[in-house]
């Protein structure tokens, strides 16, 4: 994925240098705006708190699992040129890997996750171990999951897949073109902007995709408004 825009709060003097980094495992995530809202958010309060400036943030669709992330090296790499701290905000979201933190702490470029604030050796590796002890665990329920679904009939595979893919791009489909009179109605009345349709459907708690009370994302909001759709 492309890195995000700069982001330059106000300025003050002898602030810290950082670049940031955001990630998540899957692009529906990053459509739906799940888990990315609330990583910005979280870095950009914990950043006006400790005296930083965001000089760039990047964000990366990948999965914990891999350590070869090239969004990631580059904003490491900028770190490094810059004399920045990398900032993230939770450990995992940067990895899910023991061995990688270790060497990311022994690299000798500091870097800070929100929810490890005072960033002590010792609490890292123990939250990387437990990052890596869910991705595990995470790994071992979606295998007995598969192995339940195949000893039920579920054809698997890339057939499999590629079947439940469509039909759920063809639903999402007919939930985006029911709901653009509606946002068209809403822009008509004046919410011409991403954010203000957005407040304005969960305002109005208008039921989302998955209409189970969750709310609207800035992100699924902007892909209907913006999705080529067959009549």
């Amino acid at each position: 994925m492309s890195d995000a825009a700069v982001y330059h709060p106000m300025r003050r003097t002898n602030m810290k240098k950082a670049i940031t980094y955001y990630r998540v495992s899957t692009g529906r995530q990053a459509a739906s705006g799940l888990g990315i809202e609330a990583q910005i958010k979280a870095v950009r309060d914990f950043a006006a708190a400790n005296n930083y400036d965001l000089e760039k943030e990047y964000i990366e669709i990948e999965s914990g699992k891999k350590n070869q992330r090239p969004v990631l090296e580059r904003a490491l790499l900028q770190c490094k040129n810059k004399h920045a701290t990398l900032l993230v905000a939770k450990l995992d979201r940067m990895s899910r890997n023991v061995n990688f933190i270790t060497g990311l702490l022994e690299s000798g470029i500091d870097f800070k996750a929100v929810d490890v604030p005072n960033g002590e050796k010792f609490i890292v590796h123990i939250m990387a171990a437990v990052a890596e002890y869910e991705r595990d665990q995470i790994s071992a329920r979606t295998t007995l999951a598969l192995k339940a679904a195949k000893a039920r009939g579920v054809q698997l595979g890339t057939y499999g897949r590629t079947v439940l893919s469509k039909r759920n791009q063809e639903s999402s489909l007919r939930f985006a073109k029911k709901m653009r009179p509606k946002i068209a109605r809403l822009r008509a009345d004046g919410f011409d902007t991403v954010r203000a349709v957005t407040d304005e459907l969960n305002r109005l708690k208008v039921p989302t995709y998955r209409n189970d009370g969750s709310k609207w994302h800035l992100g699924t909001v902007h892909k209907i408004m913006n999705q080529k759709i067959k009549s």
